[in-house]
């Protein structure tokens, strides 16, 4: 019986990796997925390559296009990226960081992606709490995109849409710290900063969060640990 095959969307960050990792457990041959939009935190690439080399992805698919272009988002332009002393600091509106509309962009290139591999499911580590309030990593745009693939896909007209796999949405970030320890995730590999410097910055919104994580974890982050 052949393997099944699945799209893993891999931005090479503390989620997309472990959701790497679930789709390992459940017996996928991975095809990592990574985009270099034009984003000032490129590092993250090179985590996403290592990242995938270490769960054994049989191909490593680096997509790459300029969002820089026309901007939006203080990670596609020279905004300042807003920093904060702790978590206390993100506030409940939608930060400068978010892009628009990267990941439909990001699941429409997954889905491209599956079609032509005949890949069964797109994981995507989106999270609808621990996360700084974009609006395309709510379970409800996932449920239209979803739907989208039904209906514009060849595979989605003949019934056989790959599904979109978020197995993070609910968990908190200590809880993905958590999943992923249990799993064997090599977190030292991963990267989260939006800063995209030689170390993490501790300030930004994804530090903060990941920091938060892994204390309420109870587990050392081994990115900070090697500073």
């Amino acid at each position: 019986m052949t393997q099944p095959s699945a799209i893993v969307l891999l931005s090479g960050g503390l989620d997309s990796t472990t959701c790497a990792w679930l789709a390992r457990r459940d017996g996928y041959r991975i095809h990592a997925l990574s985009f270099d939009y034009g984003q000032r935190l490129a590092r993250e690439v090179g985590s996403a390559e290592a990242v995938a080399r270490a769960v054994g992805a049989v191909e490593h698919v680096v997509m790459r296009f300029d969002l820089g272009a026309w901007g939006g988002s203080s990670l596609t332009s020279d905004t300042p990226v807003p920093q904060h002393d702790d978590v206390s600091g993100i506030g409940a509106s939608i930060p400068n960081t978010y892009v628009p509309a990267r990941n439909m962009l990001f699941l429409a290139f997954a889905t491209s992606f599956a079609e032509a591999r005949g890949a069964e499911a797109i994981y995507i580590g989106v999270n609808a709490l621990d996360y700084s309030g974009y609006p395309d990593c709510r379970p409800d745009f996932i449920a239209a995109f979803t739907r989208v693939i039904e209906l514009g896909t060849a595979v989605g007209d003949g019934g056989r849409a790959p599904r979109i796999v978020a197995p993070l949405m609910r968990l908190t970030k200590a809880e993905i710290v958590k999943l992923g320890a249990e799993l064997g995730v090599e977190h030292g590999l991963t990267w989260s900063c939006y800063m995209g410097g030689d170390h993490p910055c501790g300030h930004c919104d994804s530090c903060l969060l990941r920091a938060q994580g892994f204390a309420q974890a109870g587990i050392a982050d081994p990115t900070i640990s090697a500073r």
